[in-house]
């Protein structure tokens, strides 16, 4: 078994993960991380498939190095509005709130 065929059961094998933990998972934050598993998945495949020649394919590793970026921001705006919902569906408000009503 080489190394690419590693990476790539690897990157198949994390997909998998989070996309039955996608499934079954009801809370916010656990499917956030889910999701977040599924790429790590999927930029594992893509580092395997720009590795699989003689040379290594810098397309791949810049969209790689891209996804990660846009990844990490995309779950920063996703905590951020899981949060904004709990904090909608509270009953609770605090007493600054009220002082200022």
């Amino acid at each position: 078994m080489t190394h690419v065929s590693l990476y790539l059961l690897g990157g198949i094998a994390l997909w998998v993960l989070g996309l039955h933990a996608l499934m079954l998972q009801r809370s916010a934050l656990r499917r956030i991380m889910a999701v977040n598993v599924m790429g790590s998945g999927v930029f594992m495949v893509m580092v395997a498939l720009a590795s699989r020649g003689a040379d290594i394919d810098p397309v791949l590793q810049a969209l790689v190095v891209t996804g990660l970026v846009v990844a990490a921001s995309a779950t920063a705006f996703a905590l951020r509005l899981a949060t904004a919902d709990a904090g909608d569906n509270a009953d609770t408000k605090q007493p600054a709130d009220q002082e200022r009503r």
